[in-house]
C-alpha cells in the first residue's frame, strides 16, 4: 500500500464555505501533501494557483451534487474548471436516467464531460446510495465506456455515503484499469483503510487532519 495521504482527496464542498476556509485547506492539503484539493467550480482558479509548485492536484466538481442539469451545462462548467487550472473533475452522473433505465443518455452524459475535461480526468460520482447493485454495475460501465478514469461512490450530501461493500462491487466491476473513489463519511484513519482493503484507490474526506494525525 501507498503512503496514505497519497489516496486523499482533501474536499471542502459546503456552500457556506468562504474563500478563507478554501484557503485553510489548501494549507492542509500542502502539509500534508494528499493527492488533491477537491472544492466546487467557483474556486477553481484560487485552489490552482495556491497549488502551483506543491504536487497536490486541483480537483473540482461538476453537476455537483445533483447531477440533474443538462450535460451541455456540465460539459461547459468542466471546461472552464480545466481552463482555469482544474486538473481532475469529478462529476456527478445523471442519476434521474439511471434510475429510468436510460444508460445510453447516462453513458453520452459522461462523455460530454470527458470530452470537455481533456487533458483533465474525470471521476463519475455515481450516488452509491440511491442506486441498487444492478444500477451500481450498469452505472459503472457505463461510465468505462464513456472514457472516465474513476467512478467514486457518492457526493455526501444525499442520503448516504460510501460503504466497504459498494467499494468492493464497483472494484469487481470496473477492474484494475480504472480508479475507485470512496467519498461520504469517512471520518477515520480505520475507514479509510477499510475502504482502501475493499479496493479503493482514492478517499475523498473533509477529515483529513483527523486521518493523518
Amino acid at each position: 500500500m501507498n503512503p496514505l495521504n497519497t489516496y486523499l482527496d482533501h474536499t471542502l464542498l459546503k456552500a457556506d464555505a468562504t474563500r478563507a476556509d478554501i484557503l485553510a485547506v489548501v494549507a492542509e492539503a500542502k502539509a500534508y501533501h494528499t493527492a488533491s484539493v477537491c472544492v466546487n467550480s467557483c474556486y477553481a482558479a484560487l485552489v490552482a494557483s495556491e497549488l502551483v509548485g506543491s504536487g497536490v492536484k486541483t480537483c473540482v466538481v461538476v453537476g455537483f451534487p445533483l447531477g440533474a442539469m443538462s450535460s451541455g451545462a456540465k460539459a461547459v462548467e468542466a471546461a472552464l474548471a480545466v481552463r482555469e487550472g482544474a486538473q481532475e473533475i469529478d462529476m456527478v452522473m445523471s442519476i434521474g436516467a439511471a434510475k429510468a433505465g436510460d444508460w445510453a443518455s447516462v453513458q453520452a452524459d459522461i462523455a460530454a464531460v470527458v470530452n470537455a475535461s481533456k487533458p483533465a480526468i474525470v471521476k463519475v460520482i455515481i450516488e452509491t446510495c440511491l442506486l441498487t447493485n444492478e444500477e451500481k454495475v450498469k452505472a459503472c460501465l457505463a461510465a468505462k465506456a464513456a472514457g472516465a478514469a474513476f467512478v467514486k461512490t457518492s457526493t455526501g450530501f444525499s442520503t448516504g455515503g460510501a460503504t466497504t461493500e459498494d467499494i468492493a462491487l464497483m472494484r469487481k466491476t470496473v477492474g484494475s484499469e480504472m480508479g475507485v473513489k470512496a467519498s461520504g463519511g469517512v471520518r477515520s484513519r480505520e475507514q479509510a483503510l477499510a475502504m482502501i482493503e475493499a479496493g479503493a484507490s482514492r478517499i475523498g474526506c473533509s477529515s483529513t487532519k483527523k486521518i493523518m494525525e
